[in-house]
């Protein structure tokens, strides 16, 4: 039986408590950020906390930069920094938007370079969304 507590980062994002998942769990030094879109979750959006639509729809690269803020932010919550991020998992609904993304995680991560992988052609909860993107981080 595991000694090391379990912490869970959950959002307003709509599709958490529907599917019944958190944005982020931390084990140990380890945080593993769930699919992450970009929904809107601001809290000045509505009382309970965002309108749950999808940001930037005509914006692969936009999106992109929301997410990867999202992603921060979860890792925040549990402990980490943006420097802690070490893989992320780049689900992306066509190849024409892989210049986009691309280019806001080199604008994003910069010298972090976290190991990566993109992969194209796949349809998501949302029309809208072009980018889901996951993430891992070790906080030592």
């Amino acid at each position: 039986m595991s000694t090391t507590p379990t912490q869970r980062h959950k959002t307003s994002n709509p599709y958490e408590d529907k599917f019944g998942y958190s944005r982020a769990v931390r084990k140990g030094p380890f945080i593993f950020v769930s699919g992450t879109t970009s929904i809107d979750t601001s809290s000045s959006s509505s009382s309970s906390g965002g309108t749950g639509k999808v940001l930037h729809p005509k914006s692969a690269y936009e999106q992109t930069l929301v997410i990867f803020s999202e992603i921060v932010l979860a890792i925040e919550a549990l402990g980490g920094t943006k420097a802690d991020v070490v893989r992320l998992r780049m689900f992306v609904k066509e190849e024409k938007d892989g210049e986009g993304v691309s280019r806001a995680l080199k604008e994003f991560f910069g010298s972090v370079a976290p190991a990566a992988t993109m992969v194209f052609g796949l349809g998501f909860v949302n029309p809208d969304m072009k980018v889901e993107i996951e993430a891992d981080a070790v906080v030592l």
